[in-house]
């Protein structure tokens, strides 16, 4: 695949603000695609940012300029401190239809990952995520799924593909190692019928209060999914007024980075998209300049990122087992001795572990059986 076929290069502009020195700004720290300078090999990349104009199935028109908007302000920013190669492949050119943008991103994201190369999205509506878990689907990657929305973007009564309802066929697949998980959803926002069927299908949501007055529990559900998509209208408006769905409810601003953060350090992690944003409804590309952020502090997290392979024989790691009184259940933990991080082992007879928390482990040891290990059931 010549992604040069794929891609217009990028029209580079000069920050209006600098932020830092010229010399440490992050646009002169990656590999640009150009005019002059076409997209080589990608063998060595770690990061490829990608721009998808596509808001044809969406009521958010406009966001298909936000790449490039985001695009100015992330150039703006401090370079990462760790050793990162990025390339910034430009816009990806969207297909005669917006299910042809989908298969396009499909094929590009399958060639991004056979080259060790984690994809980088810049919406675009968020249907783009559609074509990224076919991405991993067809070559048979664990699936798993992890939003960041205040809503569940379940049909609502679309025959086609929408940014709304571009869910429905994914929660519904029974692919191996699938799960999908919601941060941040808003109660008044969301349909009961849309939670009860993703619990039906084995897929959860949790709400907006819980999320944000606990970020660091939710962590594991970002470090065990492989696809992240953040939707910008998660953001309360305050923070993320260039949408079309705002709320003046939602994360603030630093929780947003924060997740992204933990998005950055996922051992699992195999693409990264950032949704929704609309320069048109924007004021003073306030959230463009907010989704810039988030990209950032996912690539600088990633930078750091440690993969960790949980083994109740590997030295690295501490086993804990906590006997449940009145139950016939046992629980096994992994708490890893270089990063501090837990594991759950599952309730099947063979040795597989899904990431949690301390907390889990506080839990169990005051005699309660943690939520995350019942949805394991």
């Amino acid at each position: 695949m010549d992604l040069n076929d794929y891609f217009d290069p990028v029209s580079i502009r000069k920050p209006l603000i600098r932020n830092v020195r010229p010399r440490d700004e992050l646009g002169k720290k990656i590999r640009i695609h150009t005019p002059d300078g076409p997209i080589p090999d990608l063998s060595g990349f770690d990061l490829a940012i990608m721009g998808v104009p596509e808001d044809r199935n969406s009521q958010n028109k406009g966001s298909s300029s936000a790449p490039d908007h985001i695009r100015q302000k992330l150039y703006s920013l401090s370079k990462i401190r760790n050793k990162l190669n990025i390339i910034d492949l430009g816009n990806m050119r969207p297909g005669k239809t917006p299910v042809d943008t989908y298969y396009g991103v499909r094929d590009i994201v399958i060639h991004l990952l056979e080259k060790k190369t984690v994809p980088v999205i810049m919406g675009g509506t968020q249907d783009i995520t559609y074509g990224c878990h076919e991405a991993l689907t067809k070559i048979k990657y664990r699936p798993s799924l992890v939003t960041v929305d205040s809503r569940i973007d379940l049909n609502k009564g679309e025959k086609n593909i929408t940014s709304d309802s571009w869910l429905e066929k994914i929660i519904k697949r029974k692919a191996t190692g699938m799960h999908f998980t919601n941060l941040g959803h808003q109660e008044y926002l969301v349909s009961l019928k849309d939670l009860e069927k993703l619990k039906k299908y084995g897929h959860h949501s949790h709400r907006l209060g819980r999320v944000s007055s606990n970020l660091k529990y939710f962590e594991p559900y970002f470090r065990d999914a492989s696809i992240h998509s953040f939707d910008i209208s998660a953001v309360r408006q305050s923070d993320a007024p260039g949408t079309f769905n705002t709320s003046p409810n939602g994360f603030n601003g630093m929780a947003i980075c924060q997740m992204a953060l933990f998005s950055g350090l996922s051992d699992h992690v195999s693409v990264f998209l950032v949704t929704e944003v609309n320069p048109l409804l924007d004021n003073r590309d306030q959230t463009s300049h907010l989704a810039a952020q988030i990209l950032w502090y996912f690539a600088d997290a990633f930078s750091q990122r440690i993969i960790e392979k949980p083994s109740s024989t590997d030295e690295n790691f501490t086993q804990y087992i906590v006997n449940l009184s009145d139950t016939d259940y046992k629980l096994t933990f992994l708490k890893s001795n270089q990063t501090d991080r837990w594991w759950i082992k599952t309730p099947e007879e063979k040795e597989e572990w899904v990431a949690c928390s301390y907390e889990d482990y506080q839990m169990a040891g005051n005699q309660e059986i943690p939520e995350r290990w019942l949805h394991l059931l």
